[in-house]
């Protein structure tokens, strides 16, 4: 169902029977369909609890590109922000954080924080793109590397994946994070069954560890 955290920012919350709750961060398109449904599904699936944010609260109506043209402008402080509030709306002691793209690199911004026991990022970027460069925002591996007390991480990775080069998933793994990288898998392949790169049979796996991971 649709609800509002609470700073007022949208958010999807689909409550489950087990004590895992789940700070979804969308790809960049923000809350839509697609994520309701994903949100449905790792509930009636897993059980979990799941809380799903809109990365651009208040400006829900932009398109993708106009999306795309606001990275820059993100704060990395407003945006953990955003998702350890949709951590408390789940209400569950153990909160875990998943993202899928963009998403995924802020799962990995909000392993550093201490707010989450796990964190599962789908292809997110483990560096900011240059596009994407902003003065309010650190690469997700220079948090982890200064973080204390980092959440577990599993990353997801496809190996034809642009923006994962595979210089920055060596570091990511040399720092400690578990990754699971899918040979020819490209950007997207798991969270979307619209798109060209969506690999179901890579998919399936994909969530059978991400499961795991966080049972």
């Amino acid at each position: 169902m649709r609800t509002e955290l609470a700073s007022g920012s949208p958010a999807e919350l689909v409550r489950g029977g087990s004590d895992r709750g789940v700070a979804l961060w969308p790809d960049i398109g923000g809350l839509r369909p697609l994520f309701d449904d994903l949100c449905a599904r790792m509930s009636a699936d897993f059980g979990w609890t799941v809380c799903a944010v809109e990365p651009f609260p208040g400006r829900e109506s932009m398109t993708l590109e106009q999306r795309f043209a606001a990275m820059a402008e993100l704060d990395d402080s407003e945006m953990l922000a955003l998702i350890a509030e949709a951590a408390d709306a789940t209400g569950c002691e153990r909160v875990a954080v998943i993202g899928f793209c963009m998403g995924g690199m802020y799962a990995l911004k909000a392993a550093s924080t201490g707010r989450f026991d796990a964190a599962v990022s789908f292809y997110g970027m483990i560096r900011v793109p240059e596009t994407w460069h902003g003065p309010r925002q650190q690469d997700a591996i220079e948090l982890l590397r200064q973080a204390e007390s980092p959440a577990r991480v599993l990353a997801i990775i496809g190996g034809a994946d642009p923006y994962t080069p595979e210089r920055d998933v060596d570091d990511l793994e040399a720092w400690g994070a578990e990754v699971v990288r899918y040979r020819d898998a490209e950007h997207g392949f798991v969270h979307d069954p619209s798109r060209p790169a969506y690999r179901p049979d890579d998919a399936d796996d994909a969530w059978r560890r991400a499961s795991a991971f966080l049972a």
